[in-house]
């Protein structure tokens, strides 16, 4: 599959108004992103930065262990999942123009590489206006960064693996954001005792204490990391700052906050999951498809942004990895 990486030049080209704005968004407080020319837009909490205890060393699994300090840098989270009504316009370029006012896409937006058309109903069946994406591959998910970001000259992200726990945290130290008692799951995430074996329209339970909707449950999120079991025991005793498991390989990537398939156990906010391999096994392909994971209608996303913008080379070295093939 030929995959098309974008000229730093072009992308910085004709963006200098959304930098604008990028380097304006001076206050950490909550705002609306619109992407200009359409209706499309999506809203982002403000995340202060501070210092958490992250893991679990009471009942937790192995990889959940040892609890230690973790200190985070502020940033904003998705108050949502990312919705089909986002997602869809970067996977089908027509229904992107259709969208836009002026009935056609920048050159520098269309110059992104999409995702390959899927041969499945990537929604399963389960619903699609205001249900979450789901079924991309963490490379997928990282193209939709990117496109977002040429539309918009802000960089949005995946979140790190600890980000995500402490944002789900919400200052919390228990099994849920809302407590220990697994009882009170139903009023906060769709998972598989009341779920129906489906998603859901996202933001229809209660949020956090930072107001973040189905943190638990509906699909599981992407982080950026790569999953390793025994990452945590190198921090035992020290405080990490904004640590990360750069990603050099194509599994496992970790997965956080469980789905609607997941049990109540697997939706505690240290639980830790992985993708895999088996996600693909029917995909006919050779090699397999670097876009979508027909079997995991389980997993989705959720995007970050640093308060701090980084460099345009540290941006685009984030964007512009090759995937790796998947044989």
């Amino acid at each position: 599959m030929m995959i098309t990486i974008v000229r730093k030049s072009a992308i910085v080209s004709g963006l200098v108004i959304a930098c604008l704005f990028a380097s304006a968004q001076t206050k950490h407080e909550r705002y609306v992103q619109k992407l200009d020319g359409t209706n499309l837009q999506f809203s982002m909490e403000a995340i202060p930065g501070g210092e958490f205890v992250m893991g679990s060393d009471r009942g937790g699994k192995e990889d959940e262990k040892p609890a230690h300090k973790v200190k985070l840098s502020p940033f904003w989270m998705g108050t949502y999942e990312v919705t089909w009504d986002l997602y869809e316009p970067f996977v089908y370029k027509d229904l992107e123009v259709s969208q836009t006012v002026e009935g056609s896409v920048d050159g520098k937006v269309d110059a992104v590489t999409r995702p390959t058309k899927p041969y499945l109903d990537m929604t399963f069946g389960m619903g699609k206006e205001g249900h979450p994406a789901l079924a991309m591959t963490h490379y997928n998910a990282i193209q939709f960064c990117k496109w977002l970001y040429v539309r918009t000259g802000i960089f949005y992200r995946l979140p790190t693996e600890a980000e995500w726990e402490y944002a789900c945290r919400a200052g919390s130290q228990t099994d849920y954001y809302f407590g220990d008692d697994a009882a009170a799951l139903p009023e906060y995430a769709w998972f598989t005792s009341n779920s129906d074996a489906q998603t859901a329209p996202v933001g229809k339970k209660k949020p956090n204490a930072w107001g973040l909707f189905d943190m638990l449950g509906n699909v599981a999120e992407w982080t950026y990391d790569q999953y390793n079991a025994d990452f945590y025991k190198q921090f035992s005793g020290k405080v990490s700052e904004n640590p990360v498991a750069i990603p050099t390989a194509l599994y496992a990537h970790s997965v956080r906050g469980g789905s609607f398939e997941s049990p109540a156990e697997d939706l505690r906010s240290a639980a830790r999951g992985a993708s895999d391999p088996i996600w693909k096994q029917l995909d006919p392909q050779i090699p397999k498809s670097n876009w979508w994971f027909p079997e995991a209608p389980f997993v989705g996303l959720r995007l970050v942004r640093p308060a701090v913008q980084p460099s345009q080379e540290d941006i685009m070295t984030y964007y512009d990895k090759a995937p790796i093939k998947d044989f």
